[in-house]
């Protein structure tokens, strides 16, 4: 695959862009870096991420940072098990007087959505993203509307062991081009957590007061507007991928069909999100080209929601995480 690289300087400009992104994001989360990088990852191509953690990490702290460091319009939503579709699509609604039905555009009619907690919600609110995500439209009544551009969904959510969640289906996983799992900080990171919230102090609000929190300490002005974003984003589609980076991609990608321990394997989507991932993280970290080390880094949080064991794996005791790393490390044919 051969493309025209960017010029040295448009190059480096973007480096300092993505480098002022994450200066800002550290400034606020903590020893989060590499959950920085799939956000920025997200970003630059467009595809849907999933933070997966128990409550409590700074899941949504870091995606309303990312949001205040670009210029780009924002909404959250939090999912509940009441929620309906038409809370986050919208719906016609009736004009009493004109008596005509009328278009009121949902939370979804943005640039970045942060779908908060989305195993809370039923799974026909869920698959209420299904179109969006994919199509980058949606339907209201017999009317279809495009969403912004660009458009963006990061959702999070707990481990779905915690009381109260509902599994998502293998239809809204795949349209995920990541899925991230967020560890404890360590107990340096996490000291330095306490530091800066002890340091937080009141902030006054007409004749009273509140304790601050790290919410506040987001700025209002962002480092970069919508358009150095695109031009990133442009940067990333120059990135070369060489021929044998395919086919070590699309080798992996079979293996996970023909595993005997894996009764799901990943779709030509999974596939796809490596090369897109991979150009991204190679720009982030400086180069104009991808690696083998960009894909066995990346190969977890883009393969492993794609990939089910079956019952017999299950019942000896494998997991997900270990077939996947056979998979990487078998020599090939």
């Amino acid at each position: 695959m051969t493309a025209v690289q960017p010029s040295s300087a448009r190059f480096a400009e973007t480096r300092e862009f993505l480098h002022e992104i994450r200066s800002r994001v550290a400034s606020v989360v903590v020893g989060q870096d590499v959950v920085v990088e799939r956000v920025l990852i997200a970003l630059l191509t467009s595809g849907h991420l999933l933070l997966q953690g128990v409550p409590g990490l700074a899941k949504t702290l870091l995606v309303a940072a990312v949001s205040k460091t670009v210029d780009l319009a924002f909404a959250r939503i939090q999912f509940t098990i009441d929620l309906l579709p038409s809370d986050i699509v919208g719906s016609e609604i009736l004009d009493q007087k004109t008596h005509e039905f009328r278009t009121h555009k949902g939370p979804i009619f943005t640039n970045l959505l942060l779908a908060d907690e989305i195993n809370r919600a039923a799974p026909k609110v869920q698959s209420a993203l299904l179109e969006a995500m994919q199509e980058r439209r949606v339907t209201i009544g017999n009317q279809s509307y495009p969403l912004p551009a660009p458009f963006l969904v990061i959702a999070t959510q707990n481990p779905v062991e915690q009381a109260g969640t509902f599994e998502l289906p293998e239809a809204q996983l795949d349209r995920f081009m990541l899925l991230h799992r967020l560890e404890y900080l360590t107990p340096a990171d996490e000291k330095e957590v306490l530091r800066r919230n002890a340091a937080l102090g009141v902030r006054r609000d007409g004749k009273g007061a509140v304790a601050r929190t790290e919410f506040d300490v987001l700025g209002e002005q962002a480092s970069g507007s919508a358009d150095r974003l695109v031009r990133a984003m442009e940067d990333v589609q120059q990135v070369h991928v060489s021929e044998a980076f395919l086919e070590h991609t699309v080798e992996i990608v079979n293996r996970t069909r023909r595993h005997p321990k894996l009764e799901l394997g990943c779709s030509p989507r999974a596939g796809i999100s490596l090369v897109k991932a991979s150009r991204a993280r190679a720009l982030i970290h400086g180069r104009d080209y991808v690696l083998p080390e960009d894909l066995f880094a990346l190969a977890e949080d883009v393969m492993l929601h794609r990939m089910r064991l079956g019952y017999e794996a299950l019942a000896e005791g494998c997991t997900a995480p270990q077939v996947l790393q056979e998979i990487l490390t078998e020599s090939p044919r």
